[in-house]
């Protein structure tokens, strides 16, 4: 029986986070058990925000080694760098010849950078807006597309551009034929979003986060900064009130987040205590992550090497339906 294909791709627009990891990157390595998948590091999306090509090359090459160090085999999923397929900028450009200017307006993060300038009292909303960022889901409907994915795992601030891509497909096939598969969004509710150092969802752009890939020393600076509040001794707590819980629930063992959360019902509390906790488990839980991710830092040519094969193997699925693309738009 013929399994059906999974697609993610990261942005490299920072170092990887605890919450990059938990929210998407292991539920989506979870799929590679059910699922033909395909990873891909998103570089030339982060394009739109990123000017310095030294910044982009080391995020992009963080991205790589924290996915290999979470266990992703590159000989079981197929592994690439968006910018290493061509066809998938040639299958954008047709996309964008079949897109209203209309959908992209009522795209998320556009209206999200025109309502901002908007309230700034800007005298035009579109200034800081380039047309990378405006076409931004045409291009991600071809990373989609391009490799006739089934599913797309995203969380629910995503779902909008996997129903863009679904409609630039259905008018493709409209005109065209039944050629291109209709991607669905596979949205697991399960997946925690846990909150960062301010209690806000874990976010770079918010600046709240904790690194997984640096030095017990600095791991630990982290995780001491985040914001408590002041106990008195046998104060109790409910711990889905507590959001540093979240993060030894969607860390720790079931024995050991019932021992945290039976405390905090009891009163029997430090939070100094609690985030030595949380320290001593993202160690022993992510361990070999980590130090597998040491590793790749001494090996570099490895993931450029990993990288390069995963594109031959992404360039050989890309092919097939591109063939098809251009001669039923008549480009051949």
């Amino acid at each position: 029986m013929t399994r059906k294909k999974s697609l993610t791709g990261i942005k490299p627009t920072g170092t990887p986070h605890l919450g990059n990891i938990i929210g998407a990157i292991q539920p989506a390595l979870e799929l590679a058990k059910t699922y033909d998948t395909n990873y891909f590091i998103a570089d030339a999306h982060a394009l739109t925000s990123v000017t310095d090509p030294n910044e982009l090359r080391q995020h992009t090459f963080e991205v790589a080694a924290t996915w290999l160090a979470l266990g992703l085999d590159p000989t079981q999923s197929t592994f690439y760098r968006q910018s290493d397929i061509a066809e998938d900028f040639e299958l954008a450009w047709i996309f964008s010849c079949l897109t209203p200017k209309g959908l992209m307006n009522r795209a998320h993060a556009y209206k999200g950078f025109v309502d901002t300038a908007t309230e700034a009292g800007s005298k035009d909303p579109d200034s800081q807006v380039n047309m990378g960022l405006f076409s931004y889901p045409v291009l991600m409907a071809a990373d989609i597309i391009l490799y006739s994915a089934d599913v797309v795992p995203v969380g629910q601030d995503q779902k909008q551009h996997v129903e863009i891509a679904r409609d630039i497909a259905t008018k493709f096939n409209n005109l065209y034929g039944e050629i291109l598969t209709v991607p669905e969004p596979l949205i697991e509710k399960e997946v925690a979003t846990l909150p960062g150092l301010d209690h806000r969802k874990m976010s770079k752009s918010y600046n709240n986060t904790i690194s997984l890939f640096v030095s017990d020393d600095e791991l630990l600076k982290q995780i001491k900064k985040f914001t408590t509040d002041s106990v008195e001794p046998g104060e109790t707590r409910d711990p889905k009130d507590v959001p540093i819980y979240t993060l030894i629930e969607a860390i720790a063992s079931k024995e050991v987040s019932e021992h945290v959360a039976n405390n905090l019902l009891e009163g029997k509390i430090r939070w100094g205590d609690i985030k030595e906790l949380l320290f001593e488990q993202i160690k022993e839980q992510f361990g070999p992550a980590r130090e597998k991710y040491s590793e790749l830092q001494s090996n570099r040519g490895y993931v450029d090497e990993v990288l390069a094969q995963g594109a031959v193997k992404a360039q050989s699925q890309a092919v097939l339906l591109m063939d098809q693309v251009r001669k039923a738009v008549g480009l051949r």
